[in-house]
């Protein structure tokens, strides 16, 4: 028995040893992350099958490293050049608390990280055109607030959506409840949109009969990169109805500064994460990025009723899916690659929208 405890002992000092890659007395260095690429599903395996957000970035950016992430949603998976890409899984809490788990992480440096979120959206015809690619400066949630079904709201009413602590839709003055409204940094949007307005994106003879069956003021143009603004709710929602909601619910929270231009799932929880961990001093706020690419217009259209679109818009299904995540992938890489690849120019100092 004395020669079996004793041969267990020096396993496990053994094991204890193989497991300590510091002195002791140490911590693990960091590891240094120089853009983190934010991706809200995945269809099935990250690589290999059906793509979703993340595939392409796995697959054509060697993202070959896999750091496993069980308080989040999804493992994080990384390459050698400081590509950090996460997939936040769909709606705003899931993606919260993804953000959140990855950002306090101790394995990672996040300080010095620029952050791309980067996913496929609805869009509004009147200022997007299906496959295109919208950089986003206002972020507006769309759950924060007080519904009664329209059925049964006064007539003068435009919608039963009201913002909180009001009596009537978008009551003066709005007052935005803290994780209500964000701004990115314009300045950086601002230089993502130089680098990337020339790109060329991908158009088909499918995607213009799909755009002919459309009305509004941008619903038969080509893809192409734009800027615009995003409303993020967990609640997918759909009709010309609402579209009329959420392009005055962005203009009345952001005092008309802001101009609707796409939906989302999980913005704002993600950009709730990234502001909480940015004032506990572990990211630079001023670093986020907001692009998302059109996968399917936020509205019926002609001749047809709301309620038949909706049935026909499933993941997979979107008129142009597999375009919008395939402009994702190349307007995102761009700004990924010249950040990464001129990373001694970016670590410390942020890019300058006049110098793309």
């Amino acid at each position: 028995m004395r020669i079996l405890a004793c041969c267990l002992v020096i396993l496990l000092s053994i094991a204890a040893t193989a497991q300590t890659t510091s002195p002791p007395g140490t911590t693990p260095a960091r590891i240094p992350v120089k853009v983190v690429v934010v991706a809200m599903f995945e269809v099935g395996a990250d690589t290999g099958d059906t793509p979703g957000e993340l595939q392409y970035w796995v697959q054509r950016d060697h993202l070959d490293q896999t750091y496993p992430l069980p308080a989040a949603y999804h493992d994080a998976r990384m390459n050698a050049d400081g590509e950090l890409a996460i997939v936040t899984g769909m709606g705003t809490a899931h993606a919260a608390a993804t953000i959140m788990a990855l950002g306090l992480d101790p394995r990672f440096d996040l300080s010095h990280a620029y952050w791309l979120i980067a996913g496929i959206a609805g869009g509004t015809p009147e200022q997007a055109s299906l496959g295109s690619a919208v950089w986003a400066n206002w972020i507006v949630d769309g759950d924060l607030g007080y519904e009664i079904d329209a059925r049964e709201m006064p007539p003068e009413w435009s919608t039963g959506v009201l913002p909180l602590h009001k009596k009537e839709p978008f009551e003066a003055p709005a007052t935005p409840l803290p994780g209500q409204v964000y701004q990115t940094n314009r300045e950086l949007m601002l230089w993502a949109y130089g680098l990337t307005k020339n790109l060329p994106l991908q158009d088909s003879d499918h995607l213009k009969e799909i755009r002919a069956h459309f009305d509004g003021a941008a619903a038969h143009n080509p893809p192409q990169v734009l800027l615009g603004d995003e409303v993020s709710s967990s609640r997918y929602w759909h009709g010309k109805r609402m579209e009329a909601w959420a392009t005055h619910w962005m203009d009345y929270f952001t005092n008309s500064q802001g101009r609707f231009a796409t939906t989302a799932m999980e913005d704002t929880g993600s950009l709730q994460s990234l502001q909480l961990l940015a004032r506990a001093g572990k990211v630079d706020w001023q670093r986020v990025l907001v692009l998302r690419t059109v996968s399917n217009y936020d509205r019926q259209p002609t001749g047809i009723d709301a309620a038949t679109s909706l049935s026909n818009q499933r993941v997979g299904q979107y008129g142009a899916y597999l375009p919008s995540l395939e402009a994702a992938y190349s307007v995102g890489h761009a700004v990924v690659s010249e950040l990464t690849k001129n990373w001694e120019q970016y670590r410390e100092s942020l890019p300058n929208a006049g110098k793309p």
